[in-house]
């Protein structure tokens, strides 16, 4: 296939990261402006809003670091952005594995931002049940976490092919 037809079919995917991106700072500066920090709001018996900061990775993953996981995590989820982008320029025609790496890529460019900005990722979706309590997420992470599984049905469709 041309290079002609691999830009448009990249720039769509592009968009739909970036839509990924606006939504997630959305709702991250809508929570961060109208709550407290800790300040939980029950939407459902297993399900708050709350507004938390994450200095590490997922599960707060080398938060009590000493701040050097800050750019660590912002260099490599750029780097990761990068190949992302090149694979999909590759591959765009693969609507699964597309529609997979766009979701990862979206999510790790709306965390980057936090973590350039504001040196921590603003969290706010709090699972719970009982005494039990899942780590705080937000929108990045669910579009990272769809776009993982999206990959590994991908992976598991082609090799049954």
């Amino acid at each position: 296939m041309g290079a002609s037809a691999v830009r448009p079919r990249l720039a769509g995917w592009l968009v739909i990261a970036g839509l990924i991106i606006v939504a997630d700072q959305i709702t991250k500066i809508m929570v961060d402006r109208l709550f407290a920090y800790g300040e939980r709001l029950p939407l459902l018996p297993v399900l708050d809003l709350t507004l938390l900061y994450n200095r590490g990775a997922a599960f707060s993953f080398l938060a009590g670091a000493a701040g050097w996981q800050r750019w660590f995590f912002t260099v490599l989820a750029l780097a990761v952005s990068g190949f992302i982008v090149w694979m999909l320029a590759r591959h765009g025609d693969r609507r699964l594995f597309s529609w997979s790496l766009t979701l990862i890529l979206g999510g790790a460019l709306g965390n980057v931002i936090d973590r350039f900005l504001h040196g921590h990722v603003i969290d706010f979706v709090l699972l719970h049940y009982g005494g039990w309590f899942f780590p705080a997420f937000n929108l990045a992470d669910s579009a990272i976490t769809i776009g993982a599984v999206l990959l590994i049905l991908d992976e598991i469709k082609r090799k049954g092919n």
